[in-house]
């Protein structure tokens, strides 16, 4: 897209946006907005400057002494897996190893999507089972149930949830947060959230989710990049009465320390399978949309959320062939089919390098690709699964009529601004790291 187009999309989104706001709303916008900025081609609210912690960010639960006085006496549940790692003095323990170290009374362990361990592939179910090490139940949340059932929570009075997130709303931990807060508001347990930060935490962009998409990957009313962490949504969910009838549950949030929403930051560990990198990381909120379409997003090759193809796609510069690869991509799409597309890891190190990093543009590319060397068959092969991730029909339809990207970006940031402003009383962390804090 050339800069004047570019230039003429930002001044309608800003007129779009701006348009219509009382005198006293544009008043408080500049205290409002304090550190963002917008970028109404692409539908993002971004950070103005991109930040790095100037020490190692201490993670929610490395603070042993909070979670030891909130949870010494209680039997509690742990919502863990491979990513609730502890540094410890003579190496990395897990959660659930440390809390049982120090006499915690853990009853049992709730297994996310991907399970305990973290090795099962994407929409896998998970299979209620017994921890080796531990001899504690692990009791899926991925299976035949994703709320915790009333007899799981009957002999618990906490659970302790301690996953790493990456801050796109299908992302299904934040759904797993609220169905366990939806079930301890009903059963009375106290909910303790150690928090982490969030690698997309510097933007926000993409439609806010409409009810009637209402599923396991759109469970709360945010943005498609919501810029939160999950301690900071669990407060967002209570005090915003999003749980059934307007419930809360008691709700204990140990934040992470040094942290600001503006720092470049990516787990060390990786959050589930198909996310191997930060490249991955960084693309994935972006590429998730191609899931339900004809083309690959690298599933069963060793570059995963990190490339784009089909076969036969007419214009690509990059060739990759899918095949299975246990615990990950066991029947991935296009399977042992050679495929041409693009390698996005030059983007994504744009991306993490600059404000934000945004970019649906490229399903509509991608599209009319298809469409130019396969006439006749659907690029969006599952409208019901696109709808659900997209949380939305408008972008549906846009996508499907062709009118994507026009100015259909610029109509979802009133959206983020109403989103924004609802967020702030539960920020825990600043948005904008100051020049005297590095």
């Amino acid at each position: 897209m050339n800069a004047f187009l570019r230039l003429s999309f930002l001044i309608v989104a800003l007129v779009i946006v701006f348009t219509g706001l009382s005198q006293e709303e544009n008043d408080a916008l500049p205290a409002t907005f304090l550190g963002l900025e917008i970028d109404s081609v692409h539908g993002v609210i971004h950070c103005i400057q991109r930040t790095d912690p100037p020490r190692r960010v201490r993670l929610g639960h490395e603070n042993i002494r909070d979670i030891f006085e909130s949870c010494a006496r209680a039997p509690i549940a742990v919502v863990a897996n491979h990513t609730s790692i502890v540094p410890g003095e003579s190496g990395p323990v897990h959660l659930v190893d440390t809390l049982l170290s120090l006499g915690i009374n853990v009853q049992k362990v709730f297994a996310p999507e991907h399970g305990f361990r973290g090795n099962a592939h994407n929409g896998a179910n998970i299979d209620d089972d017994l921890d080796p090490k531990t001899g504690l139940p692990l009791l899926s949340l991925h299976g035949k149930h994703r709320k915790p059932t009333p007899s799981m929570m009957e002999d618990i009075r906490m659970v302790v949830f301690d996953i790493q997130d990456i801050g796109a709303r299908f992302y299904t931990y934040l759904s797993t947060l609220f169905l366990v807060m939806d079930a301890a508001s009903e059963s009375g347990a106290v909910v303790m959230v150690l928090d982490r930060p969030n690698p997309h935490g510097h933007q926000m962009a993409g439609p806010v989710l409409e009810p009637q998409w209402t599923s396991f990957v759109g469970q709360v009313p945010v943005p498609m990049v919501h810029g939160m962490t999950l301690g900071e949504m669990a407060r967002m969910i209570n005090g915003e009465g999003w749980l059934p009838g307007g419930r809360k549950c008691e709700l204990m949030v140990i934040p992470c320390e040094g942290y600001a929403h503006s720092d470049r930051w990516f787990p060390t560990i990786a959050p589930s399978p198909n996310l191997p990198s930060d490249a991955s990381i960084a693309l994935y909120p972006s590429l998730c949309l191609f899931e339900p379409t004809a083309a690959s997003i690298g599933r069963g090759t060793p570059h995963p959320f990190e490339c784009v193809g089909f076969p036969g796609m007419p214009d690509g510069s990059f060739g990759f062939t899918p095949e299975p690869i246990a615990g990950a991509a066991p029947h991935p799409k296009h399977e042992g089919v050679a495929c041409a597309g693009h390698n996005l890891t030059g983007l994504a190190e744009e991306w993490i390098q600059g404000n934000h990093g945004y970019d649906l543009s490229w399903i509509a590319d991608y599209s009319k690709y298809w469409d130019e060397s396969h006439p006749g068959e659907p690029f969006i092969q599952t409208a019901s699964s696109f709808g659900r991730l997209a949380g939305t029909d408008s972008l549906l339809r846009a996508f499907q009529s062709g009118n994507f990207p026009s100015d259909y970006p610029p109509s979802w940031l009133e959206d983020l601004q109403t989103f924004h402003k609802a967020r702030l009383p539960y920020l825990l962390y600043p948005l904008q790291r100051d020049e005297a804090q590095k």
